[in-house]
């Protein structure tokens, strides 16, 4: 696609806040008015319309892709959204832990399971930890009252956590992240704790390097779009 606007700008408009491109304003792919609550947000999606060449490259606009994921798909489909968000908690990636060797099941113990004593102080969620990947059926109270916490956000902050989730494996460490508990760089330590382990033991092929660096980013792109939801 070719750029034919000159100007990319954060404006007022109805709904919230919006982009306009010279002085047409900015729709999402499925055509319907792109609003944000939020003017800072409004503000970085045009940050990255304004900084395209004469090419656009839409991979190079990863907020425009999750407002719009917002708006043309969560935004229909909330239930089912969170239904697949909070399935996670059945498997999440913080419950199964390694036997052996000591210093990797030391290493979990210590970086997930104050992850999982938060869940259970702030939603009144346990969950169970095993050893292996033998499966565990967690306490179905605890699967309602992480679905009931996931059921409250808004489409915009869902498609965040979403995107956490599904890069992470783990709706605890989305939770955490999205609620201030942890920083983009711990989610994404938790959530690779097993493969750090494994590259200080035996090295990383280019192949992984390259993974790791995207699951990184995804995780950091989510973490900023929900930051700019709470700005001013």
């Amino acid at each position: 696609m070719k750029r034919l606007y000159k100007t990319a700008t954060a404006q007022a408009v109805e709904g919230g806040y919006g982009v306009v491109l010279d002085e047409k304003r900015l729709l999402s792919p499925a055509k319907l008015p792109l609003a944000t609550p939020s003017f800072a947000l409004a503000e970085a999606i045009a940050a990255e319309w304004q900084a395209q060449g004469e090419e656009l490259l839409p991979h190079t606009m990863p907020l425009m892709r999750l407002a719009s994921t917002a708006i043309d798909l969560v935004a229909k489909r909330h239930h089912d959204v969170v239904a697949e968000i909070a399935a996670y908690a059945g498997t999440d990636l913080l419950c199964y832990r390694a036997e052996q060797p000591p210093e990797l099941a030391a290493r979990q113990h210590a970086i997930w399971q104050p992850l999982l004593d938060w869940a259970t102080l702030r939603y009144d969620a346990p969950l169970t930890v095993t050893a292996g990947i033998v499966p565990v059926t967690q306490p179905p109270t605890t699967l309602r009252a992480l679905a009931v916490a996931v059921a409250a956000y808004e489409p915009m902050r869902l498609v965040a956590l979403h995107a956490i989730t599904t890069a992470t494996g783990s709706l605890i460490i989305a939770l955490a992240l999205l609620e201030g508990e942890i920083d983009a760089d711990a989610a994404f330590a938790a959530a690779q704790l097993d493969e750090t382990f494994q590259i200080e033991r035996w090295g990383e092929d280019y192949e992984a390097a390259d993974r790791r660096a995207a699951l990184k980013a995804d995780i950091a792109t989510a973490s900023r779009f929900a930051a700019l939801l709470d700005a001013p």
